[in-house]
């Protein structure tokens, strides 16, 4: 069709140029020859060559598609080949988990010694409640494993690295992903769910110590081990409910070596947008535990150290708010975040005085009845001004509330022998700032001066760094 197309100008050309040729001489003639036969050839080659270039094409796409249905057939074949051998599909991330390290460290100048760090009318964690020593020194560094077990369950462990050169494991459980109507299943250890800032990470925080209320009512955080269950509600407003069952790992439980629950949590978050720049999340949550034996240390009328302990029933009730704001749902430039979580705890049970028989004042161990009533709270606010800079301020208080102790009123003891247990009302103010150049890394700088014992006041002045190196995800709302 392209030759005839071709033929049809070339007769055309012939025919206008007719009155011409009869009075041009023949040179003019084969001259006009000349020039059809160059345009005729000069065509042919193009379309020769448009045709070899199709050619090639269809010959290399049919090469692209022969080498790609080889290709899926080898995966096919290896994927049954380790089905047949493991009897489980294999995950996409199976050999390739996600893994990442926290870095972080510190430099603290603090008064009066950290060592003497007691918050006064609250019975303390077996753990140690301050930040860190005076001068340079590491803080807990996390290295966290992550990965899908197969297509109904993911996997997750996180290790603490403490500066004491010891190795923790901090988290540690199997989850459910593919279970119907919003429900979610786990079982190992985790930072429970309560609360608000509970579930976080130490480099998740705005500042670098936890707020007073957790230190005092479990020492810094608090660990789940058991279950866990939560649901998620179908419903344009967010609503969550869970309950977390298992032993009282971290205080204020104890392992009790029971193959009963000594240990039971139970949460609820409900939360939601206000127009495009405004969310909010509030919860209510509780922790209910059974301490056997947990002892503290105290020092008596005398001035020996002595070993009391408490066992009985404990039940710590939170109720957490949180508002964060950014322009237009858009936190990149500016943003606020305002955190406020309320605690009230009561303990009934059995105290035991000087549990090891060493005070020189009356030889135990003393047993008789304790009851306690106490609270706490705390109000942050954090606020990015610009780009990769934010400030922000933090209150806490507590309330040694009502304290009945009998062993103070009886049995030989006075109240001098329990000087943890005088009644005081704890606070404590922070205020920092803090550089992020990357969202792998902040420096930070806080100044906190805290009131926390009768008549002695401290002053805490903290520079830190936060690295983060590998994958890792984002942090809850």
């Amino acid at each position: 069709m392209r030759r005839t197309t071709i033929a049809a100008l070339v007769l055309h050309a012939l025919l206008c140029a007719a009155p011409a040729a009869r009075a041009a001489s023949d040179d003019e003639l084969a001259q006009i020859r000349k020039q059809i036969e160059d345009l005729k050839a000069t065509y042919e080659r193009r379309i020769q060559a448009l045709e070899d270039r199709l050619k090639q094409a269809e010959s290399a796409s049919k090469q692209a598609s022969e080498a790609a249905d080889k290709a899926e057939a080898a995966a096919q074949s290896a994927e049954s080949a380790a089905t047949k051998a493991t009897g489980r599909p294999q995950a996409a991330n199976a050999f390739n988990p996600a893994i990442s390290l926290i870095l972080q460290g510190q430099y603290g100048w603090v008064n009066p010694d950290p060592d003497t760090y007691r918050i006064q009318g609250f019975i303390p964690p077996s753990s140690d409640l301050a930040v860190g020593a005076r001068g340079f020194n590491l803080g807990e560094s996390e290295l966290v494993i992550t990965a899908g077990v197969d297509p109904y369950f993911t996997g997750r462990l996180v290790a603490a690295l403490t500066p004491d050169n010891e190795a923790e494991v901090e988290e540690a459980f199997a989850q459910t992903t593919r279970l119907p109507y919003g429900f979610t299943l786990r079982a190992g250890r985790w930072r429970s769910a309560i609360g608000y800032q509970n579930e976080q990470h130490p480099h998740a925080w705005d500042f670098v110590d936890a707020p007073l209320p957790y230190q005092a009512f479990f020492g810094g955080s608090y660990l789940a081990q058991g279950i866990q269950a939560r649901w998620v509600a179908p419903t344009d407003l967010y609503l969550e409910l869970g309950f977390e069952g298992g032993q009282g790992l971290t205080f204020p439980g104890t392992q009790n070596n029971t193959s009963g629950f000594t240990a039971n949590s139970f949460f609820a978050k409900i939360g939601g947008d206000i127009g495009v720049s405004y969310a909010w999340l509030a919860g209510l949550s509780q922790v209910r535990a059974s301490p056997k034996d947990r002892t503290f240390d105290d020092i008596d009328s005398a001035g020996g150290l002595v070993t009391n302990s408490f066992s009985g029933d404990s039940t710590t009730t939170i109720a957490d708010f949180v508002l964060k704001w950014a322009p237009n749902g858009n936190p990149a430039e500016r943003n606020f975040k305002f955190q406020t979580e309320y605690f009230w705890r009561s303990e009934d049970g059995t105290a035991t005085f000087d549990q090891f028989g060493t005070s020189n004042v009356v030889p135990g161990p003393l047993s008789a009845a304790y009851s306690s009533r106490q609270s706490g709270w705390y109000a942050q606010a954090v606020y990015q001004f610009v780009p990769r800079w934010r400030a922000g301020l933090r209150y806490d208080r507590l309330n040694s509330g009502a304290v009945t102790n009998q062993l103070a009123s009886g049995l030989g003891l006075s109240a001098a022998d329990f000087p943890l247990l005088a009644s005081y009302n704890p606070s404590r103010i922070a205020a920092m700032v803090d550089f992020s150049p990357t969202e792998f890394s902040r420096l930070r700088f806080q100044a906190m001066k805290d009131d926390i014992a009768d008549g002695v006041t401290g002053y805490q002045y903290w520079l830190q760094y936060i690295m983060s190196i590998g994958p890792h995800g984002a942090h809850q709302f």
